[in-house]
């Protein structure tokens, strides 16, 4: 398991353990919890903020029951901050009875279970906010102060810190809660030289969490708080009916094991109901395909379907929108008022085929096959075997695009056939195909063609079953390929490249978006990642594992010597050779009948600058 050590003065590096490329025979990415498929719902926070009460709450929810959406997945309804009156001296957390007067009890202690009996009456999930720190988001940037907790200094410290346990049996175990959202506010906003806390209405609370640089957040320490919250989960939940949702935006390292510990993650800052914006939290999952798997899922935001950009006076960017997040495997969780939300939007909300691509029991997430700033592609593997096909048009100008077999590893000579996503018309094409995508338009389709490479499956298909157990970064870095949007205002000295993971392993690129290409030799598939790392590969019934291995062309090390072995169920199947950049690739194949688990390690005796990309080049899982 991937564990971070923050050095003194520089960037962190991974803490030395026994043998983290030892095989271990078992998958590590998180199974537990209800999140097998992405989590589907409402939450209340883009329609209300602080301004909820359970009126609100409970219409939300009869409409998505009255219009079918309940019977289409969307099932958890959520609460975001507003909920709360205080903490009890003694600890125990106090519902707004104003705001839910149905937490009332005789003796004042408040019970949110009336409210989340009600919501599984209806056939529904309840779901509840908070913070890992003393204090929450809204209490740090809300001006209106109005439906914030109430009380003194300690009772307004409504959060986590120093209460996970008890926090979790009351709302879990007492109240029925079936998800929790917790968010990091409260360990990077309450420094003893903030505001806040300078004008004496917080307690300070050391900052152990930074958006903008890496090596500023104490990262054993907020995955150890996290990883706290998920044993008490497992304790509250014996039946495993739980949702736990990571709130810390990309930062902390987190892309590297919150598939370990949570169920959803955050990639990104808040969304906001802007195209630009939305382009921005796009951009921090959609290369993270590796990072997502049945049980564990990366998440841009909520969708802001509803407002903005995307309200129904804009309904090519809210289809874009949606579409989107259900190719990236995203949670869809409505964040529009459902009281008065025109029925063109409720349509998006409901499209049948884009939430069968979403909540596909395969569990991949699409992969770019072509990238550019205005245009890209994205494919994604069905458990059926067919594909998915979006191609997004980010820019202000319509775009010609071809769309090609090779895209999505078919056959160029035998007939594609397609089902458009949002009209459903179907075509078919052989080779190529020409597209007129509109500005801010994404087309997507279903596709079924004869597959590329006959009896196999390469393993950039199905990133769902390949989890990078170590992923061989040791200085995390920000990305500067993410979109920039101005969303927030242009005050300051605008939005800077942030940290979601750059390095991380990728399916068909390099780490840092570059071709997979060893010794001038080209390959459209394969999985690229850094040296001294070890991916699992889970294995369905294949019986046969071939690559091209070799140290990537982009590698800026010319002498450090990379051995690649391959695993079975933790025995060693195969080794190469010892491999430097230039030489050429080196096939690797393996007899995997009955292995269950593959584990695919390089390893380097010195990977230090932690810029050693290698390949593994048409990796695929064959019949035979």
């Amino acid at each position: 398991m991937l564990t971070i050590a923050l050095l003194c003065g520089s960037q962190p590096a991974i803490a030395q353990q026994t043998d983290p490329l030892a095989p271990t025979g078992t998958w590590s990415a998180n199974v537990d919890g209800a999140a097998i498929t992405p989590p589907m719902g409402w939450n209340s926070w883009n329609a209300f903020f602080t301004d909820l009460d359970e009126e609100k709450v409970l219409a939300s929810a009869q409409v998505i029951v009255d219009t079918g959406l309940a019977a289409k997945g969307y099932r958890y309804i959520n609460l975001d901050e507003g909920w709360w009156q205080h903490r009890r001296d003694d600890g125990r957390m106090l519902a707004n009875t104003d705001r839910f007067p149905s937490t009332r009890t005789p003796d004042g202690a408040t019970s949110f279970r009336p409210f989340t009996d009600r919501l599984h009456g209806m056939g529904l999930k309840a779901g509840l906010y908070s913070d890992l720190g003393r204090n929450t988001c809204a209490q740090a940037y809300m001006p209106d102060q109005t439906n914030l907790p109430r009380g003194t200094l300690t009772q307004r410290e409504v959060g986590l810190y120093g209460h996970i346990d008890q926090d979790i049996s009351q709302f879990f175990g007492e109240w029925g809660f079936d998800y929790i959202k917790i968010d990091g506010c409260g360990l990077r906003a309450y420094g003893p030289e903030s505001e806040r806390v300078v004008s004496g209405r917080y307690r300070a609370l050391d900052p152990i969490l930074n958006l903008e640089t890496v090596a500023l957040s104490d990262i054993p320490a907020v995955r150890g708080l996290f990883g706290e919250v998920k044993t008490a989960l497992m304790r509250y939940n014996p039946d495993n009916d739980f949702v736990l949702s990571l709130c810390i935006w990309g930062s902390a390292h987190v892309r590297a094991w919150a598939k370990d510990i949570g169920n959803v993650s955050r990639t990104s800052d808040d969304i906001t109901p802007h195209w630009g914006r939305m382009l921005t939290n796009f951009d921090t999952a959609v290369t993270r395909e590796l990072y997502a798997h049945p049980g564990s899922w990366n998440d841009p935001d909520m969708l802001f379907i509803g407002k903005g950009d995307f309200d129904a006076d804009h309904l090519t960017e809210a289809r874009s929108h949606f579409t989107l997040w259900a190719f990236l495997n995203a949670p869809l969780l409505i964040g529009s008022d459902l009281r008065n939300t025109p029925q063109p939007l409720m349509d998006i909300f409901g499209n049948s085929a884009l939430i069968a691509l979403n909540q596909d029991p395969g569990g991949h997430q699409a992969v770019l096959a072509y990238d550019t700033d205005d245009l890209q592609i994205l494919v994604k593997t069905l458990a059926d075997g067919d594909k998915a096909v979006a191609i997004l048009n980010r820019s202000s100008a319509p775009v010609e695009a071809t769309l090609t077999a090779a895209h999505m590893k078919l056959r160029d000579d035998a007939a594609i056939a397609t089902t458009d996503l949002w009209n459903g018309e179907g075509a078919s094409f052989t080779g190529e195909m020409k597209v007129t995508v509109a500005p801010r338009e994404t087309r997507a389709w279903r596709v079924r063609g004869n597959r590329a490479l006959e009896d196999g499956m390469y393993l950039s298909e199905l990133p769902g079953q390949v989890n990078p157990a170590v992923d061989g970064l040791t200085v995390p870095q920000v990305d500067p390929t993410i979109h920039r949007a101005a969303s927030f205002g242009t005050r300051g000295s605008g939005a800077r490249p942030f940290y979601t993971g750059w390095g991380g392993a990728r399916a068909d690129s390099t780490p840092y978006g570059r071709v997979l290409q060893v010794a001038g030799q080209h390959f459209a598939s394969g999985i690229g990642v850094l040296a001294n790392s070890r991916l699992e590969a889970r294995n369905e019934g294949h019986r046969r594992f071939t690559a091209s291995v070799g140290v990537d062309d982009s590698a800026e090390d010319a002498d450090n010597e990379v051995t690649f072995a391959l695993y079975g169920d933790g025995r060693l199947l195969t080794r190469s050779e010892p491999l430097s950049r230039g030489m050429p690739a080196q096939s690797l194949e393996a007899d995997i009948t009955g292995v269950t688990l593959l584990e695919l390690v390089a390893r380097t005796r010195d990977a230090a600058n932690g810029r050693l990309p290698v390949t593994w080049g048409d990796a695929a899982l064959m019949q035979r």
